[in-house]
């Protein structure tokens, strides 16, 4: 009888310690599916907003032609970074793009400073307040995205996480970086 007391015992502590490691990896899996799904949701949001501020270019570029006789190589450079955002296939080459399209609208509203005519023109005016508050809005996604990032990479980088994530083949994900070229002042000519 005591046999089979202890053997009921140590059966149902090999269950409990079962059931308490299935616990754990459930919760472990659903973190991680959670934070890989942040990921893609606040990369998407950045997407959308990279899309609407291409959308807007061409307005931008239209508006800006007539008067920008002589920055012909800054409108040039807006277009084809406009080209390359939109034949960009991975989230590395948009971003790189992104980066191009911020330098040259910086460059771009820079020079605009220069001829008033143009600054008094009610239509670059809407267009560069709508691109201005996109690149802000950008700027917050782009922050999210990051932090979504961080929090996924310290997850799978954790202990006991980082075992099941190597398991379930969870690898480091990329921050949103931004070019050592983009982190240059704007150079103004007059």
């Amino acid at each position: 009888m005591m046999g089979i007391g202890i053997g009921i015992i140590i059966g149902g502590a090999i269950l409990l310690v079962v059931i308490i490691f299935a616990g754990v990896f459930v919760g472990i899996y659903n973190a991680l599916v959670r934070l890989k799904n942040d990921i893609k949701k606040s990369w998407a949001n950045i997407d959308v907003l990279l899309k609407q501020r291409s959308d807007e270019l061409p307005k931008l570029i239209a508006s800006v032609k007539g008067y920008m006789k002589h920055e012909k190589g800054l409108l040039t450079d807006l277009t084809k970074a406009r080209t390359a955002f939109l034949s960009a296939k991975t989230m590395s080459a948009k971003a790189q793009a992104d980066g191009t399209i911020s330098g040259v609208l910086k460059s771009l509203f820079a020079v605009a400073e220069n001829y008033p005519n143009l600054k008094a023109n009610e239509n670059f005016v809407h267009l560069q307040t709508r691109i201005s508050g996109l690149e802000n809005e950008l700027a917050d996604r782009r922050e999210f995205y990051n932090e979504s990032v961080n929090n996924y990479n310290i997850k799978i980088q954790s202990f006991p996480d980082m075992i099941f994530a190597n398991m379930l083949g969870y690898k480091e994900e990329p921050m949103f970086k931004v070019d050592e070229a983009d982190r240059k002042d704007v150079k103004v000519e007059f």
